[in-house]
């Protein structure tokens, strides 16, 4: 298997930090290729501008229709061209980061919005009557998995079904099934780690071996089983789910995802 950890921490001394470490000396020990984009120590730049996309940036900026003509023309800037591919090579990607204001740091959507861009992750495949483009289950990066290893300050109860700060499921929902699986990626159940502000070196034993246990799982593990998009779910091209296929009572983003 090879692996891309995509990594996003400013101390490389934190418990991302030990879970990054952790999870290339246990795959690699296991016999899997590793790569790790660690984006602080690479002093990632964040924002999209026209420096990203060299000759074919036009005046006025257009993001996405820029980014596929430098995409398509090989013009897009090297660190961006880099980083497509490690993605081209992985099977799996983990992404290890802290959740911020209920997201991922800036620096790692600085990663999605610079490197997923217009041909490569999104604006693929035919649009007719009865396919509306390669999305959701199918695209570039499809037969992929990526697994989310988050840390969270908080206890596991303010992120439960009634919890304060919402469904951990539904806060991580936009980058599991909007970010990954809209270019192909399937995602597994992420690994969480709740309360780490109070986590002590005692605890980080058990936290240790739980993370290996999930990392040689890997292979098969099974993923989220989103909804594909143009496979008979959906009405093209509203891209409304069809009547009657929701199990009872399920609303909002588990519309989305098979019983």
């Amino acid at each position: 298997m090879k692996t891309l950890i995509v990594y996003a921490h400013p101390e490389p001394k934190s418990l991302n930090g030990s879970l990054k470490d952790l999870a290339v000396s246990t795959l690699e020990s296991a016999g899997h290729e590793v790569r790790v984009s660690d984006l602080y120590a690479m002093n990632w730049k964040a924002v999209v501008d026209a420096a990203d996309y060299g000759p074919d940036a036009s005046n006025p900026l257009k993001v996405a229709l820029d980014s596929g003509r430098a995409f398509t023309n090989g013009t897009l800037t090297p660190d961006v061209l880099a980083e497509q591919e490690k993605l081209l090579w992985a099977d799996t990607i983990i992404f290890q980061f802290p959740l911020w204001w209920y997201t991922m740091p800036a620096i790692l959507k600085g990663w999605f919005d610079r490197v997923f861009t217009y041909r490569f992750a999104y604006g693929v495949g035919e649009h007719s009557a009865t396919k509306y483009g390669e999305r959701y289950g199918e695209g570039t990066l499809a037969g992929k998995k990526a697994l989310l290893s988050v840390t969270l300050g908080g206890p596991e109860s303010h992120y439960s079904a009634r919890g304060i700060n919402g469904p951990i499921e539904d806060l991580l929902f936009p980058i599991h099934h909007g970010i990954l699986y809209y270019p192909g990626i399937e995602s597994l159940p992420p690994f969480l780690l709740y309360g780490v502000d109070r986590m002590t070196a005692e605890d980080y034993a058990d936290v240790a071996k739980a993370w290996e246990q999930r990392l040689l799982a890997l292979e098969s593990t099974e993923p989220i089983p989103f909804r594909r998009q143009n496979f008979g779910d959906y009405e093209i091209p509203s891209l409304q789910l069809k009547e009657g296929l929701e199990p009872e009572g399920r609303t909002g983003f588990g519309l989305h995802v098979r019983a």
